[in-house]
Order: structure tokens, then sequence, then C-alpha cells
């Protein structure tokens, strides 16, 4: 009988990405194009007030605190179901978003849009989901983050996490870009893609990371001088640096919490953005199979 490989089933200490953080300036473009155009969910339980708004996707989320516009340095990748849909509804709030800087383009295997503030998510088309990708048996959720980073950073940044927080990590080529690969959990991913083009100045957006073994990564980046904002079960750091030289290669802030903080694994509401009033369904308000 052969045996099992298990060292596939090993998903490292990064145990979710839970959320993106954007600042954004106006709740009503973001409502069109997060709930009616993507088809996600407004959290109806935290955040409900005019100064912030929490989006779930699945078990993660998008934070959107009221102020200027902040622009991830790369992409979202989401999954969010059928492309048949989303174009439905992308179409439905275009007037809505006049002006803006939103738009979408259908790709042979997703659906690229930018939103209201140039913020891009690539939408996957489930149809064409490669058999061995981490996201494959998502249903709704965010897939993968991927930043785009100078020439030279990729392997630094791998082995960054890979000393700090035991991550699986990986370098591949990938359509001319060298990328470092960073596994969370069993179904997402930190991607970390080298380009030539210029890097926009930092403007403090961040991403939110559950980790298993909360106190030696903690220790390794204190010993560094790299922490800040700690509080009970969680804690914080912006730069990524080569872990020999001290070299930086990146900034992102990082909000770092323990599987003992009190919002882990809280259940969030994911509605069926197929269901309304003209075509109800008794049962059919919930969407089914999140991740």
């Amino acid at each position: 009988m052969e045996r099992s490989n298990y060292v596939h089933d090993d998903t490292g200490n990064l145990v979710l990405l839970e959320h993106v953080n954007l600042t954004i300036p106006d709740q009503r473009l973001a409502t069109a194009f997060y709930v009616s155009g993507l088809g996600l969910t407004r959290d109806p339980y935290l955040m409900t007030g005019v100064t912030n708004m929490w989006i779930n996707i699945g078990r993660s989320q998008i934070h959107l605190p009221h102020g200027d516009a902040q622009r991830l340095r790369g992409h979202v990748a989401l999954v969010v179901g059928r492309r048949q849909s989303l174009i439905a509804r992308l179409r439905a709030v275009r007037p809505l978003l006049d002006g803006t800087a939103f738009g979408w383009t259908e790709r042979a295997d997703r659906v690229a849009l930018t939103c209201p503030w140039g913020n891009r998510y690539d939408c996957l088309d489930p149809d064409a989901y490669q058999a061995d990708a981490p996201w494959s048996g998502i249903d709704l959720g965010i897939a993968y983050v991927q930043l785009d980073v100078p020439v030279g950073c990729a392997g630094s940044i791998a082995a960054f996490y890979h000393d700090v927080f035991n991550a699986p990590v990986e370098i591949r080529d990938h359509n001319g870009s060298r990328q470092a690969l960073i596994a969370v959990g069993t179904h997402q991913q930190l991607v970390y893609a080298e380009t030539l083009a210029p890097n926009p100045e930092y403007d403090g957006h961040h991403i939110q990371l559950y980790v298993g073994n909360f106190s030696e990564p903690y220790t390794r980046l204190a010993g560094r001088g790299l922490t800040y904002g700690e509080e009970p079960h969680q804690y914080r750091f912006t730069d990524i640096i080569d872990p020999v030289s001290g070299a930086l290669c990146f900034r992102l802030e990082h909000e770092i919490r323990s599987l003992r903080h009190p919002l882990y694994a809280r259940p969030l509401v994911n509605r069926n953005p197929d269901q309304s009033n003209r075509n109800y369904r008794t049962g059919d308000d919930v969407r089914r199979g999140v991740f």
C-alpha cells in the first residue's frame, strides 16, 4: 500500500489572510462597487456607521475606513462566483460610478476590475481554475494579494517569511516576472512580483494575518526593532527586510493576530447576490459553500 505524502498537508504558521485595509473617501461609491457590483456583503454587526465599513467575502474582509483614497501597490484576487452574474451586476452599477476610475476587462480566466479610486481586483473565473491552484477549493473569498516589488527582492522576501513565520515559500518565474509565493493556510497566498515599473510611495494601507505560533515571530521581529502597536493578542510591523543583510526590501503594514484574538473565526454573513425581491426563493438568502 502506497504511503501518503503528508508533507502536502503542512500549512506553516500563517493561518488566514483575514483582511485588506484601504481608506476611501465615499461610502456611497464603495457600496455601489463592493456590494452592488461585486455582490459582496457589508458586515451587519460591526463598523456600521459612516466612518468605516467592513465588506465580508467568505471568511475574509476588505476594511474601508473613511479617509483619503489609498491604493494598493498591486492587486487583490477574489473569488466571487460565476462570470455571467458578475458582469450583469457591473453593468448595472456602471451609471452610478460614472466619472470615477471604475472599469473592467474580461480575460480568459478572470475579470480584471478597477475600483472607483484605482485599486485593482482580479475576479477569478471558477471554470478556469488550475487543478493545483490553492484557491481551487474557494467558492467565495480572497485567493491572494499580489504586491509589485522592485527587481531583485523576491528571494529576500521569501526568505523573510520563511525565517520569521515558518511559512512555506516558493520562487517562480511567471509571465516574465520573478515572484515569491507565500502560503497562507490551505487556500490563500501572498504573492510578491518583481517589476521594473517605479513603485509608488507607500500610503499606509495594510493587511491582517492570523498566525498559529504568535510569540516566536514577535521575538524575531522585535529583536530587530521592527514591531510596534503591541496590544493584547496582536502587534504590527511594516518593514520586510533581507534576513541576512537587514536591507529593506518592501514596506507593507502587517497586523498580526493570534488565534486567541476575540475576532478569530467570527462567523461572517455572506448573502446570495442573486436573491432579489423579484425572484425571491425561501432559504436562498445566504451564500452557500463559502471558504
